[in-house]
């Protein structure tokens, strides 16, 4: 395995073991805080939703470009992507969400095992960042994994800092 190959894995592994144990600690009323307010306004758990539909698609359309297919098409609508397959994972439970994200990982990881460095230079299309690589999207996968959890953690922190206000202001 390449240098850059198994820089790639070590990071999908990392990132992925990270967000699997904040969503295993994570306490029943984070679940249905909300993230994003504006747009499909997305709460924790639609979050995790997310990362499972896009994970699993990004390995279909990379195990696709490896085998010469064109990837999705360019007029992929990335929100009704979204939009539609978070709905469609809404009646799964949190404990499945976390054992389906798992299981993506590692079939990314599954995929990285595979591939070549030349593998990495490969021509690819992606619905938000265009033109890149095959390496390119897959560092994607763990940094999108890590700039969603950042903002779930901005959530979080601003839901306990107002209720630290909240009881401050109670107690005088």
């Amino acid at each position: 395995m390449g240098a850059e190959i198994e820089r790639i894995r070590t990071r999908l592994l990392s990132e992925g073991e990270k967000a699997a144990a904040f969503f295993s600690g994570l306490a029943d009323e984070g679940w249905e805080r909300r993230v994003y307010a504006e747009g499909a306004e997305w709460r924790v758990r639609e979050i995790l939703a997310h990362f499972v539909s896009a994970e699993r698609t990004f390995v279909h359309y990379l195990r696709e470009a490896l085998h010469g297919g064109s990837g999705p098409s360019r007029d992929f609508d990335i929100d009704a992507f979204n939009a539609r397959e978070v709905s469609a994972l809404a009646q799964v439970s949190r404990e499945d969400l976390r054992r389906e994200f798992d299981r993506a990982r590692s079939d990314t990881l599954s995929l990285v095992a595979e591939l070549t460095e030349e593998d990495l230079r490969r021509p690819g299309w992606h619905p938000w960042f265009g033109d890149t690589q095959l390496g390119d999207m897959l560092q994607l996968i763990y940094r999108h994994t890590m700039l969603h959890l950042r903002d779930v953690r901005r959530a979080l922190q601003a839901d306990s800092q107002s209720g630290a206000a909240s009881s401050g202001q109670a107690d005088r």
